[in-house]
């Protein structure tokens, strides 16, 4: 049809042949009402919500991995101590277990002290009697510098766990009293 001669709209024509006139795109945008920017939102949280639960119902299911019957079960490789001093936790002979329950029974205040001692000989040694730091020479359970301080609690220093125990908490009580006060300090300066 021909334009109706208004900049912006033009003519149609119905089915009952009448004409009629359409504002252009920019004329419906302003007369359409506003959307509100809450409610924009509000549908866009829905749509993303909504994705993501189609998402979640179309990946696979994660679960155990089931191996064959007599698999060995995989073990992780052991970790270095967390401030790079290089002692393993592999090859220790007793189990941490066992030289933390030896610790508790001998130990003064076990309910209030044991937690911190656990923390200051986990970041020391991993409770492993044979840990050696390469770059320092501490040695044992408490990382004695050198070890044969350990001599003094008993001549099987190298290969007991109960003998660097016992030298390891006569050393915490002697230079900081408790080994909270000992756990602080290795926490401030890196050391104890």
């Amino acid at each position: 049809m021909v334009g109706a001669g208004a900049v912006g709209a033009f003519a149609l024509t119905g089915d009952d042949g009448t004409s009629k006139v359409a504002p252009d795109a920019a004329d419906a945008a302003a007369a359409a009402p506003a959307i509100d920017p809450k409610v924009l939102e509000e549908q866009r949280r829905s749509l993303a919500k909504d994705r993501a639960s189609r998402e979640a119902r179309e990946a696979p299911a994660k679960g155990p991995r089931l191996m064959p019957r007599g698999t060995p079960i995989p073990t992780k490789k052991p970790k270095k101590d967390s401030d790079g001093g290089g002692v393993p936790t592999e090859g220790n002979p007793v189990p941490a277990g066992v030289a933390q329950a030896y610790a508790k029974s001998i130990m003064d205040d076990p309910s209030t002290q044991f937690g911190c001692l656990q923390k200051l000989w986990n970041k020391e040694s991993h409770w492993n009697y044979k840990a050696s730091n390469p770059s320092s020479g501490a040695y044992g359970i408490p990382q004695a510098l050198p070890g044969s301080k350990m001599a003094s609690a008993g001549a099987d220093w190298k290969t007991n766990y109960k003998t660097q125990i016992k030298w390891g908490l006569g050393y915490i009580d002697d230079r900081y009293g408790t080994p909270c006060k000992a756990w602080q300090h290795s926490q401030s300066v890196g050391w104890y």
